[in-house]
């Protein structure tokens, strides 16, 4: 049966690990997506603002990462996904922001995963379309990168995760990278091939997809077995707002925002015995402190309905 799985941020504190991992034990959840993508914020680098963290050196790093991986480990709690700081490209930024972000934020986070013994970290595709004119010199332009990035993926033992992300065109969200499941399982094959190994996987997130109104169970059941991790979330089908699954609806008859059934059906035509993981951060801010707890029991609750109705023949 799936794991149930749930993101670090705001739950795990810099200066007491333990406490947050603990916490997620105590609500349900055996899982966890590290978000290393806190340590660099998207924010920060589409103003080309970068902090000092990743130019520590990779024993630096351990050592600064030592508490976390022995508070999740006596908490039984296993780092099973990580997020790569993103963008890892930023259009129209500085050359040497770019250059910053492949040759060093990337490998360091990929070295940073296989020291937590984690084997999956998500990475976002780059957002060129609309600058260079097509999907296809998009999608060459982030196939160079996951090359650069492949012989210390394999070293390390880490698959890399590429994602379905929406983009802003106007005031409408459009498709953005990864969207064409077809074409992500033949890059997918293709890399994975190219090098014997499982260099490339897919990341399946439920909010993006909704956005941009894709066929969740076509979409997971042409995946198959490529699909390695999970961003599970909800919204109102016109922000990425990072909810609580069946939170919105699309009528007064209360029919969910998002195909949640469609996601069922698809996870179910794979056999899915991955970790069912929330993405769902924002949602412990939304609530009072106090009441962190009890969300947390909830969303580790509605995974395990997921996981019940998964099973189901």
């Amino acid at each position: 049966m799936p794991e149930i799985g749930v993101q670090s941020k705001n739950i795990v504190d810099e200066k007491n690990p333990a406490e947050g991992f603990e916490m997620m034990r105590r609500t349900g959840f055996t899982c966890c997506d590290f978000s290393l993508n806190a340590r660099l914020t998207n924010n920060s680098l589409y103003r080309a603002e970068v902090n000092s963290f990743f130019d520590c050196s990779l024993q630096e790093l351990e050592a600064y990462f030592q508490p976390h991986k022995d508070a999740a480990a006596a908490a039984g709690i296993r780092v099973n996904q990580m997020h790569m700081p993103y963008p890892v490209h930023v259009p129209g930024g500085p050359d040497e922001l770019n250059a910053y972000l492949r040759t060093v934020v990337a490998p360091r986070s990929i070295q940073v995963c296989a020291f937590f013994d984690c084997h999956y970290i998500v990475v976002h595709g780059f957002k060129l379309a609309y600058y260079l004119g097509s999907e296809e010199a998009e999608w060459e332009q982030t196939e160079n990168f996951l090359e650069y990035l492949a012989p210390v993926a394999k070293e390390c033992g880490v698959t890399l995760c590429i994602e379905n992300l929406y983009t802003a065109l106007g005031s409408r969200l459009v498709e953005g990278p990864c969207c064409d499941v077809a074409k992500a399982v033949r890059r997918i094959d293709r890399m994975n091939e190219k090098y014997g190994a499982e260099i490339l996987g897919f990341c399946f997130d439920t909010g993006h997809a909704n956005l941009v109104g894709l066929d969740f169970e076509d979409f997971i059941t042409t995946l198959g077995k490529r699909l390695k991790v999970l961003h599970m979330h909800d919204n109102d089908g016109m922000g990425d707002l990072h909810q609580i699954p069946f939170t919105f609806t699309r009528s007064r008859e209360n029919l969910p925002s998002t195909d949640w059934e469609g996601f069922v059906k698809g996870m179910r035509n794979i056999q899915f015995d991955g970790v069912l993981s929330f993405e769902t951060a924002p949602t412990l801010t939304a609530f009072p402190d106090s009441m962190k707890e009890d969300t947390l029991a909830f969303i580790a609750k509605i995974g395990k309905y997921f996981a019940d109705e998964i099973e189901k023949k």
